[in-house]
C-alpha cells in the first residue's frame, strides 16, 4: 500500500518502504536510541539492531482515514530517561515525515523493544 497524494501536476505515490526509511532514519538520529529493533522478532529471526536497509522490518505504516499511523520499534541505551527519548522520536518522526514527503502522520507510537548497555 502506498500513500497517494494528489497535486496540480498529477498523483505522487509514496511506498511504504520509503516511509519506513525515512521514519528508521529520523528515529535513530536522536540521542539516546542506540537503533531499530524488528517488530517481529521470532518470524523476522533478528536478535540485534537493524541496519539501515532493514529499516522497514523495524517500522509498520498504516493507511488511516486522516492520514496515516505510524509504529516505531527502537533499543535505547542504558541511563537514559526513556520516556523522553520517545518523545523526541515522535517529535523528530513527524517533522520529518511533514518536511521530507509532505505526509502528516496522525499517531507515531514508539515501542521499546529493549535496553543496551554500551561498554566504555
Amino acid at each position: 500500500m502506498a500513500v497517494k497524494i494528489k497535486t496540480k501536476y498529477g498523483m505522487i505515490d509514496i511506498n511504504n518502504n520509503v516511509i519506513s526509511t525515512v521514519v528508521g532514519g529520523a528515529a535513530t538520529n536522536n540521542y539516546g536510541v542506540v537503533g531499530m529493533a524488528s517488530k517481529n522478532q521470532f518470524k523476522d529471526n533478528f536478535n540485534s539492531i537493524l541496519r539501515k536497509e532493514n529499516y522497514s522490518k523495524g517500522v509498520i505504516v498504516r493507511q488511516t482515514s486522516n492520514g496515516i499511523s505510524i509504529e516505531v520499534n527502537i533499543i535505547v541505551s542504558y541511563g537514559t530517561k526513556i520516556s523522553e527519548v520517545c518523545r523526541n522520536v515522535q517529535s523528530k518522526v513527524k517533522y520529518n515525515l511533514k518536511s521530507m514527503l509532505g505526509v502528516e502522520a496522525d499517531s507515531v507510537n514508539v515501542i521499546v523493544q529493549g535496553v543496551q548497555v554500551l561498554n566504555q
